[in-house]
């Protein structure tokens, strides 16, 4: 099994960053392969750094020989995948919202269909739109196919849409356990969804 973050902060050190990897040591403790993308890194690879389809046909071939290529072959072949990003004005990143536009070339091939997605946002407040955020994440793996986890049972709520964050990351307890929920949540989904993936 392969477990992705994406990190959708331009910080690769920062809050969101920091509750991913506290969610993908759930999925290590259990000898689950992750791996992280940080966005900011891989799409200022990229000569454009925003999708421009409507100018262009699909092809995936814009950033063929940049992280973009790595990081989204690694998307294809994950099992589950985790995003993070910061409320920036009540929803994702930029660079988020750049890096995911680009993947509109594996919606017509259907290579994120059935993988399992969850959702980590940091605010500055605790009522600083996350969840306003988390909806916008989710909407964008929905376009994708993805099968989405969110609530669990009594034993294993990560919060109903996701988890939600305040910064400091490292002190707010609620987000740190939320953030391991979702991953709980994450490995028991795809592990009961497996053969629903041919990868």
């Amino acid at each position: 099994m392969l477990i992705v973050a994406v990190n959708g902060s331009p910080r690769k050190h920062g809050n969101t960053s920091y509750l991913l990897q506290e969610a993908l040591k759930v999925a290590q403790e259990r000898g689950i392969t992750t791996e992280m993308i940080h966005v900011s890194e891989v799409l200022g690879e990229a000569e454009h750094p925003f999708c421009n389809f409507c100018m262009n046909v699909c092809d995936g071939k814009c950033f063929v020989g940049t992280g973009l290529e790595e990081a989204y072959e690694l998307l294809k072949k994950a099992d589950g995948i985790i995003v993070g990003t910061p409320v920036y004005f009540g929803t994702v990143s930029a660079q988020l919202k750049g890096f995911w536009d680009k993947t509109r070339f594996m919606r017509k091939d259907k290579s994120l269909l059935n993988t399992v997605g969850g959702v980590i946002t940091v605010g500055g407040a605790r009522f600083g739109g996350q969840e306003t955020t988390l909806n916008a994440v989710i909407h964008m793996m929905l376009v994708q196919g993805m099968t989405i986890v969110g609530d669990g049972h009594f034993d294993h709520d990560c919060g109903h849409f996701g988890s939600c964050g305040q910064k400091p990351s490292e002190k707010d307890d609620f987000a740190l356990e939320r953030a391991r929920i979702t991953m709980k949540r994450i490995i028991e989904v795809a592990e009961a969804t497996k053969e629903l993936r041919k990868k």
